[in-house]
């Protein structure tokens, strides 16, 4: 049951997979880093990607960006994130929000791998 759980609970809040199997340092460090990297996008204006069907690396931006969870919902139904990409520190922006996803389905991985006893 954890083995589904883990990996579902760390997707939607960052690091809380870890938290519920009780690796609250690591846990702890993953919330912060993706917290932190997806807040810091936003504040640097960057765009976030919504759903769609044209170019691949749109797609490719939405993969990254759904994958920061809980993050990427508030921030869709908020409308934030939708800063046009003329400054430097915007294109930056964009790219931390899309690393702080891909982060966190790595964390996700992680979560499920202490799960099935695979890591300890």
């Amino acid at each position: 049951m954890m083995s589904v759980v883990a990996p579902a609970v760390g997707w939607l809040i960052p690091g809380a997979g870890h938290m519920i199997q009780k690796r609250w340092i690591r846990g702890l460090l993953l919330f912060v880093s993706i917290a932190t990297l997806f807040v810091l996008g936003l504040a640097m204006q960057g765009r976030i990607y919504k759903a769609n069907g044209g170019d691949i690396l749109d797609i490719l931006g939405f993969i990254g960006d759904v994958g920061a969870g809980a993050l990427y919902i508030v921030t869709m139904a908020a409308d934030w994130g939708q800063g046009a990409i003329a400054f430097a520190t915007a294109d930056y922006g964009t790219k931390f929000m899309i690393v702080a996803g891909l982060l966190n389905f790595i964390a996700v991985a992680d979560a499920y791998h202490i799960a099935i006893g695979k890591k300890q």
